[in-house]
């Protein structure tokens, strides 16, 4: 039964690879109108050497801002947890961070950073720093509240109450932020490199998409577009690993 489940989805896919091809075919679609699948394919195979560079940029772009927020979203939620009245103070900063729009704040990063690698970096850190930093102040906030009174009795450092309750309580929460900034950063360095119409060699997929775009090419786009959906999956498909190699045994959400 296990394995029907995990079947499902590559046959839906399949099904709609399907007619999407037999759609073109039949309607006589033109490719520069829409491609389909088998041409975008063999656009992908034919322009590979070129879009691999750019795809190994966007990558870069991306998990560097993960890595950035990973590592300040749960440094900074930490300190909120351990001292309330810097939360009620700087989480609205945060919060102001997160509803701005990043095609809007985009140009302006484009401005004041010199490198363009740097202000691509910042943008998708942007987008991606609240659900991870959002997620682990409420993982931490939702300690039992008996344990807490256990450490309590048993006068507890602050580093013991977060090393060994804090930090074990919001794992689940900091895994759920992760997948959703996982596909953010992804998002966030895509949309700035839109926005700065980047163009040369160190450039990702967003500006060969703008270049096929320019020349109409049609096929060429769709097979960037198809490296990104490919690398949002992989992301999330790894993310979604991680959390049952790390919550399997313990945690109802993965039971």
């Amino acid at each position: 039964m296990r394995w029907q489940r995990r079947i499902a989805p590559a046959v839906v896919l399949l099904a709609l690879l399907a007619a999407w091809e037999a759609l073109v075919r039949l309607a006589h679609i033109p490719h520069y109108t829409l491609p389909a699948p088998s041409m975008v394919l063999q656009t992908l195979v034919g322009n590979f050497a070129s879009l691999a560079g750019s795809w190994w940029f966007t990558v870069k772009i991306t998990f560097g801002a993960l890595l950035l927020a990973c590592a300040g979203g749960v440094l900074i939620a930490a300190v909120f947890a351990l001292w309330r009245p810097l939360e009620e103070a700087l989480f609205p900063v945060a919060v102001v961070l997160q509803v701005t729009p990043i095609v809007a704040v985009a140009p302006l990063i484009l401005i004041y950073v010199e490198s363009t690698t740097a202000a691509l970096l910042l943008c998708a850190w942007i987008v991606a720093f609240f659900p991870i930093l959002s997620n682990t102040v409420v993982g931490l906030r939702a300690a039992d509240v008996n344990l807490r009174e256990l450490f309590r009795l048993y006068r507890a450092t602050p580093w013991q109450r977060l090393r060994l309750l804090l930090l074990p309580s919001a794992l689940p929460y900091f895994i759920a932020g992760l997948k959703i900034s996982g596909g953010l950063s992804l998002i966030g360095a895509v949309t700035a490199e839109m926005v700065a119409g980047a163009a040369g060699r160190e450039t990702g997929l967003a500006s060969r998409i703008l270049e096929a775009s320019f020349r109409t090419e049609t096929p060429k786009m769709f097979a960037a577009l198809s490296l990104l959906v490919l690398t949002g999956v992989l992301i999330f498909a790894g993310f979604n690993a991680l959390s049952r190699l790390l919550l399997g045994r313990w945690h109802a959400t993965e039971n």
